[in-house]
């Protein structure tokens, strides 16, 4: 059940909003950037975005400014531009908020730099490098006892011959930015041993064949994948969330969820997870996906995001406010220990719909059974009344968004 939030606690939340004009750079304006923006500026922190696309965080009536770069991928222009807007608009001491992979790598290699300016929340790359390349991450999961798909890794097709070919595989990225973004898609799915030397080739004409993978795929849809997401801070979660999604984008590979529910801890991924941030020396922001592997009743390790996560707005209204209370900590204001109520939803629309059709159409899900779920989400990705600009420029912006990242 939802927690009901008290009047006590309102006060409390208003009266440790910032007086002054400390604020917060959000580099990433997409939906997942908007959920910071608001969750900030709804403590009435100032707002800076930063983006080098076309993004609907621009629109939100809480940014204080929004400017446009030519380039965020490349890492030495992202800085750059970066530390000039900061300079340019007075925003010393400002917290940095990456929304994406590649502006956590940048953040985290040239922290020395950024820290002479802003307050920077990223760790360095001692530890993120073990959520950066997926051959680091499965390397120490396998050291630590946490369970994660049986992987290997290929430098050149003669090493294909060493992969049994019985079982449905998955060719996929160590480091998902190099692929994701020639590819628009997670990873390509190999159901014998042609199509497992035919999808290497592919992805090793995309990306140094070093860095190509191939992973048994584990049976069943995002309904058997979980994630645990918290504020992680000196061994321990300051704040927590337990989601199970319920619907992904694709189906198969979600590279993003279109349909997520806050559930009851589950105390193997806690404690799985803990004890590989804990490893890292982790702080700050973070979600662990995994998915329930039905052949032998495990949680096995999938990914690790050393930054907000598409759905983190969920948290927020399940009683976890994880920018801010991010942001509350860099300043130095005390943030209270808390877990995220269960049964709240959270959907994205503008991808839950088309999903939701093409899994009506396999037979996966009832047309009744889905059309009921649509009703019972408590918040959407993007349209909020308080601040309905951002929803309506992103249906505008629905044919851009789908050639630029195949939404």
């Amino acid at each position: 059940m939802t927690r009901t939030v008290s009047l006590q606690n309102l006060v409390s939340r208003r009266s440790c909003r910032p007086t002054g004009e400390v604020g917060a750079i959000v580099v990433g304006g997409d939906f997942n950037g908007l959920g910071v923006v608001r969750s900030l500026g709804r403590q009435g922190v100032p707002v800076c975005i930063i983006d080098d696309e076309h993004s609907i965080s621009h629109f939100s009536h809480y940014a204080r400014h929004a400017v446009s770069v030519p380039d965020l991928r490349h890492e030495g222009r992202a800085i750059e531009a970066i530390l000039e807007i900061g300079q340019r608009l007075g925003l010393q001491k400002w917290v940095l908020f990456p929304t994406r992979d590649e502006t956590v790598a940048a953040f985290s290699r040239h922290r020395s730099d950024l820290e002479r300016f802003f307050r920077v929340p990223t760790p360095g790359w001692e530890g993120i490098e073990w959520a950066w390349d997926k051959r680091k991450t499965y390397r120490l999961a396998l050291e630590l006892g946490i369970p994660a798909p049986r992987t290997w890794y290929p430098n050149h097709e003669d090493d294909l011959k060493q992969i049994p070919t019985d079982k449905p595989l998955a060719v996929k990225p160590s480091i998902k930015e190099h692929f994701i973004y020639a590819t628009k898609v997670k990873a390509w799915r190999a159901d014998n041993a042609t199509e497992l030397r035919e999808r290497f080739a592919q992805a090793a004409r995309l990306v140094h064949p070093s860095e190509v993978m191939v992973q048994e795929l584990i049976p069943g849809d995002g309904r058997h994948q979980f994630a645990y997401c918290a504020f992680f801070k000196d061994g321990r979660p300051v704040g927590s969330m337990m989601v199970r999604r319920r619907r992904q984008h694709p189906p198969e590979f979600g590279r993003a969820s279109t349909f997520v529910e806050t559930v009851d801890p589950v105390p193997e991924i806690e404690a799985a997870s803990q004890r590989f941030l804990r490893e890292i020396g982790y702080y700050g922001l973070i979600e662990m996906e995994y998915k329930l592997d039905g052949r032998d009743n495990q949680f096995k390790l999938l990914d690790v995001n050393a930054r907000t996560w598409g759905y983190h707005s969920l948290g927020a209204r399940a009683g976890v406010d994880f920018p801010y209370m991010l942001f509350a900590d860099q300043m130095g204001y005390p943030v209270q220990p808390v877990r995220a109520d269960t049964g709240v939803r959270w959907i994205r629309l503008v991808t839950d719909l088309p999903t939701g059709v093409l899994e009506v159409l396999a037979g996966r899900v009832h047309l009744g059974e889905y059309l009921r779920s649509l009703t019972t989400a408590h918040i959407e990705s993007v349209f909020c009344r308080e601040d309905p600009l951002p929803a309506l420029f992103e249906i505008a912006l629905i044919p851009y968004l789908a050639v630029k990242r195949g939404y």
